[in-house]
């Protein structure tokens, strides 16, 4: 366990609990007058700074960022899709299994006019091979 984010997020807090009571008392001290003073800039100064310590020090105790692997759920939820065309006059699912697959199924399968940027790559390569002629 790092001592040094933990020490900046509690300093950072305990600054930020200093400035808000401090803007607290300001803003009761005046709360009598019609026209009350805006807020010291030491206040000010001290929320901004206490803030950015509380920040730093949670971002520095965070664990690394993992990537992300949205390209392999869609590949293994494709290749789902396609084999459950495959056997589509066949029960692909008995009772009780929970569906897999590819959950915007509902949106880009029925749905008409949807454009397949898939299917249009491989008919301009299939007309390419062909020549290319209009």
């Amino acid at each position: 366990m790092a001592i040094l984010p933990n020490l900046l997020t509690v300093t950072g807090l305990l600054f930020l609990t200093h400035a808000v009571y401090s803007a607290h008392e300001h803003s009761t001290l005046y709360a009598t007058y019609a026209t009350a003073p805006s807020l010291p800039l030491d206040i000010v100064f001290e929320t901004l700074i206490s803030v950015l310590l509380a920040c730093a020090g949670i971002i520095s105790a965070s664990p690394a960022l993992k990537p992300i692997r949205w390209a392999r759920w869609a590949g293994a939820a494709e290749r789902e899709e396609a084999r459950r065309r495959l056997l589509k006059g066949k029960a692909v699912q008995g009772a009780g299994e929970v569906p897999l697959g590819n959950p915007w199924a509902w949106v880009t399968g029925e749905r008409m006019g949807f454009w397949d940027g898939r299917e249009k790559r491989r008919e301009f390569a299939d007309w390419v091979r062909g020549g290319g002629k209009i």
